[in-house]
């Protein structure tokens, strides 16, 4: 059975995007048939995955409005060795071309449906903001995974989160659950993290992965050359981070 992850958070700057490319990644070399869709504007996940956004003829975007077949609006990311919807600037309009439509919140689920069943698992990468195309990606979705520093105002944040997505399950996804909490750039000589790092713990228990992604240099520098941290320097500590991340969710 297809498992839909929305990769999500409201706070900018967490690491979803890196999450969502270098997950997909993992998940695609250990085996499984991915697809990463990019649901966010800024395309980040796009051009991390090999694809020039400012050259794809047809986009997330076109999906959402009805205008394009999804099986003719995905790529194979050759540097991931997974499937991609992607997504460029067009897709900060959407929201305002979508006001009118019925069934604005599922246009991604229904879209969905027609390819889900060609996969093992389907990544969504949501912009971040609590928004109608992070819906989109919610309402489309089995279950949550939430990237997070682990910093006082992630914290903060965090409580809407949940209560978003309950909303959401309660009016529009009864499947719908939080899969776990990822501890991402992590640094353990900081006192905070590891106090906030306790304190998510202590609160979500088992929902918390216990994979944690640290900073490292080599994600940083592997977007710049359009690949997953995998395909840029395979023995760095973030490639063995995600790879663990992977087999932690397939042994889930």
């Amino acid at each position: 059975m297809t498992k839909i992850l929305a990769i999500t958070n409201q706070k900018g700057g967490v690491g979803k995007t890196t999450t969502s490319v270098n997950l997909a990644a993992s998940l695609a070399v250990s085996g499984k048939r991915v697809l990463l869709v990019d649901l966010d504007p800024q395309a980040n996940a796009t051009m991390g995955s090999g694809t020039n956004k400012q050259t794809v003829k047809t986009t997330v975007y076109h999906v959402l409005l009805g205008d394009a077949a999804i099986q003719a609006t995905r790529v194979t990311s050759t540097q991931g060795k997974y499937d991609l919807i992607p997504a460029n600037r067009d897709l900060a309009g959407a929201e305002v071309e979508m006001v009118d439509f019925s069934q604005r919140e599922t246009r991604l689920k229904s879209a969905l449906e027609a390819i889900e069943h060609d996969y093992d698992y389907i990544l969504i990468d949501c912009p971040p903001a609590l928004n109608l195309l992070t819906l989109n990606g919610l309402c489309a979705a089995h279950a949550v995974m939430i990237p997070m520093q682990c910093e006082y105002y992630a914290l903060e944040g965090l409580s809407d989160l949940v209560n978003t997505i309950k909303r959401v399950r309660t009016n529009f996804n009864p499947v719908l659950r939080i899969e776990g909490l990822l501890r991402t750039m992590f640094d353990p000589r900081s006192i905070l993290a590891q106090q906030v790092s306790e304190q998510l713990q202590k609160h979500f228990g088992d929902k918390v992965y216990r994979t944690v992604i640290p900073r490292n240099v080599r994600l940083a520098e592997a977007p710049g050359f359009g690949l997953p941290v995998l395909y840029h320097d395979e023995q760095s500590k973030g490639a063995q981070a995600y790879l663990e991340l992977a087999r932690e969710i397939l042994n889930a």
